[in-house]
């Protein structure tokens, strides 16, 4: 209880650096939240600075796959042999090794879990942070990356299609964890597939305001700017 405790704490800290808000601020003299949406994520930065929204997408990114790698390495690499060495059924301790894996592999999902909460509701900005997509693909491109890979090729799609991110956002984060499902990239650990469908709902219902202006015919089309 204590390692999940203090991943919480530390990937919550991690995800809660808000590198949009840090990034305008510094290169541009402005504060993003004053801008567009509002937003600190990649989306509003761009439309302020491509290339500034391009390093906030990188670095929202980084920090979700930071926080769940460390997690990983740190739960597997003090099992490690124990979980890998052991690798067919017929081993008489494999049924102990599965379930130190599990438990490895759900301690990394609350990190993803955590760093996404920490990047909405950062400490530093009022808890008003982002909306966690670009956290969320890093964290769980660790944890899950062939289901990762899909809902990027569906986030894709979808913006050449209708042009509109929260849109491709809402689409490509709800099909994740029936990907994750189907591919058993969540290990066979039925909490862990909680977390992952957990850490989608959140994101999605973060997206509240824009799923309203998808309903109404009011989210404006995406535009990069350039700078």
């Amino acid at each position: 209880m204590t390692r999940i405790v203090l991943t919480a704490a530390l990937s919550y800290l991690l995800g809660s650096i808000p590198f949009g808000y840090i990034l305008v601020r510094t290169f541009r003299g402005e504060d993003v939240r004053q801008t567009g949406s509002g937003n600190i994520g990649a989306t509003n930065v761009a439309r302020s600075s491509t290339f500034l929204g391009i390093a906030t997408l990188v670095l929202d990114a980084l920090k979700g796959a930071a926080a769940v790698w460390t997690t990983e390495m740190l739960s597997l690499g003090r099992l490690g042999h124990r979980v890998h060495v052991l690798v067919t059924p017929q081993d008489p301790r494999f049924l102990q090794a599965q379930a130190v894996a599990q438990h490895a592999y759900l301690i990394a999902s609350i990190a993803a879990l955590f760093v996404i909460l920490g990047h909405m509701f950062p400490v530093w900005l009022t808890f008003k942070g982002g909306k966690g997509v670009a956290t969320g693909l890093g964290a769980f491109a660790v944890l899950a990356p062939k289901s990762i890979l899909v809902a990027v090729v569906v986030f894709l799609l979808t913006v050449v299609a209708f042009r509109r991110v929260s849109l491709a956002s809402i689409v490509a984060v709800g099909l994740f964890p029936i990907v994750a499902w189907s591919f058993n990239e969540y290990h066979n650990a039925s909490l862990t597939l909680a977390v992952m469908a957990t850490a989608s709902a959140l994101i999605i219902a973060k997206h509240h305001s824009n799923i309203a202006r998808l309903v109404s015919g009011t989210e404006p089309l995406f535009h990069l700017r350039r700078g």
